[in-house]
C-alpha cells in the first residue's frame, strides 16, 4: 500500500515551515465566528486589546444561566453570550465602533453565577460594570484608541437610545442575543439562527422584525419565562443564594470581593467554610432533594421563601409596530407571563 505523506511532515528539526494555528475566541485572530448567528466580525484592535484583559477573560468563568446550570444544560459562558451581542451590533451597526465596545463590556460587572446574587448586600451589576470600565485596567485600554470611558458608560447607562438597552419592554440586542441562545441550550429554537437574522432589522434602536419570526421570539421569551419559574431555576437559586448570603455572615469575605469572584472561586469558597460547604455539596450533587411549589402557604415549615426579581418579557416590533397593534394574539401570550408564580416555597426532603 503507498502511504502518501504531506511534505511538510518530512521537514527536519532545522527546517520547518511556520504555519498559523487555527483559533477564534480569545482575539488572536482577525475574524470571530460567533457559532450561534455565524456572523463573522473583523476585530478592532481595541476589541483584541479588550478581550485579553481580565474583566473579559473572568466572564468565561461566569455561566450566562447562572445557578440554573446545575440542573440544565445551559453551561454556555457570560462570555459567549457578550461576543454573540458584539457580533449582532457588528452586523447591524458595522461602523459604531462606540457601541462595538459598548457591546463587549455591557456584562463585565456580572456577579458569579451572573443573576443569581443580585441585590444582596446591594449588589447591582450595572452599578459595578461602570465601576470596572472606568478604572484599569479597561480603562487604559479605551483611551490608547481614543474612546472616552464616559462615552462607554453613556452608552450602557441609559443615557441615550442605544440598540444595547432600547426601551422599556421592547426588545433589544442584549436580550435578543439571550433569548435564542437560551432556547438553544433548552432545545426549544425551532429556527436556523443564521435564517432569522435576515429578517431581523433596527428601528429606532428596537429589535423588528415579520410576523412569522416575531412568533418564533415570543415563543423563546415565553419558553425562557417558564424556565425562570421552573424546579430547575428556583431550587437551585433560592439555595446559592442563602449560602452566598451564609458566606457573608461567616466569613471576613465583603459583598465587593464576593461580586469579583467567578463560579470556581465561588464553589471553593463554599467548600472552604463550615456554615456552607455540606449545602453546596447537596445542592451540586443532590438536586433532586430539592422541593419546590408556588406561593409562601404551602410546604416544609423548615423550607424557605423565595422570590423572583422580575421576568423578562420584552418583545420586537412586528412590521415596525408594536406588536399589540400587529400582532395582538402574540401580545396575549406575552401578557400571559404575568400569570406565572414569581414566589415559592423551597424546601430539602
Amino acid at each position: 500500500m503507498a502511504i502518501h505523506m504531506d511534505q511538510s511532515s518530512l521537514q527536519g528539526p532545522g527546517d520547518e515551515i511556520a504555519r498559523s494555528v487555527p483559533t477564534n475566541v480569545v482575539g488572536m485572530a482577525p475574524v470571530f465566528t460567533d457559532p450561534l448567528w455565524r456572523i463573522p466580525v473583523r476585530l478592532n484592535p481595541v476589541e483584541v486589546e479588550l478581550l485579553r484583559t481580565e474583566p473579559l477573560r473572568r466572564l468565561h468563568f461566569i455561566t450566562h444561566g447562572g445557578a440554573t446550570t446545575i440542573t440544565t444544560l445551559q453551561s454556555y459562558s457570560r462570555l459567549e453570550h457578550t461576543l454573540g451581542v458584539l457580533a449582532l451590533v457588528a452586523h447591524f451597526r458595522p461602523e459604531d465602533e462606540l457601541l462595538r465596545v459598548a457591546a463587549l463590556l455591557h456584562d463585565i460587572g456580572h456577579l458569579p453565577l451572573s443573576h443569581t446574587f443580585e441585590g444582596i448586600g446591594g449588589l447591582d451589576h450595572h452599578a459595578i460594570g461602570l465601576q470596572v470600565l472606568r478604572a484599569e485596567p479597561i480603562r487604559p485600554v479605551l483611551e490608547r484608541h481614543g474612546i472616552g470611558a464616559e462615552a462607554v458608560t453613556a452608552a450602557l447607562g441609559g443615557q441615550q437610545l442605544s440598540p444595547l438597552i432600547g426601551r422599556s419592554g421592547l426588545l433589544n440586542l442584549d436580550h435578543l442575543d439571550s433569548f435564542v441562545r437560551s432556547g438553544r441550550a433548552a432545545g426549544r429554537l425551532d429556527a436556523d439562527p443564521a435564517v432569522m437574522l435576515t429578517h431581523l432589522d433596527l428601528e429606532e434602536s428596537v429589535v423588528s422584525t415579520d410576523h412569522e419570526t416575531a412568533a418564533s421570539l415570543v415563543s423563546l421569551v415565553c419558553g425562557e419565562a417558564r424556565l425562570h419559574t421552573s424546579w430547575d431555576s428556583v431550587g437551585t437559586s433560592s439555595v446559592v443564594r442563602r449560602l452566598a448570603g451564609r458566606l457573608l455572615d461567616n466569613t471576613t469575605l465583603t459583598p465587593a470581593q464576593l461580586a469579583r469572584m467567578a463560579d470556581p472561586q465561588l464553589w471553593s469558597a463554599f467548600d472552604s467554610c463550615a456554615a456552607t460547604r455540606a449545602e453546596s455539596g447537596m445542592v451540586r450533587y443532590e438536586p433532586h432533594r430539592l422541593k419546590v411549589v408556588a406561593g409562601h402557604a404551602s410546604g416544609d415549615p423548615s423550607g424557605w421563601d423565595f422570590s423572583l426579581r422580575k421576568i423578562y418579557s420584552s418583545a420586537p416590533l412586528v412590521e415596525g409596530e408594536r406588536i399589540e397593534v400587529s400582532a395582538p394574539e402574540l401580545a396575549a401570550e406575552l401578557n400571559a407571563l404575568r400569570l406565572l408564580p414569581t414566589t415559592f416555597r423551597v424546601w430539602w426532603s
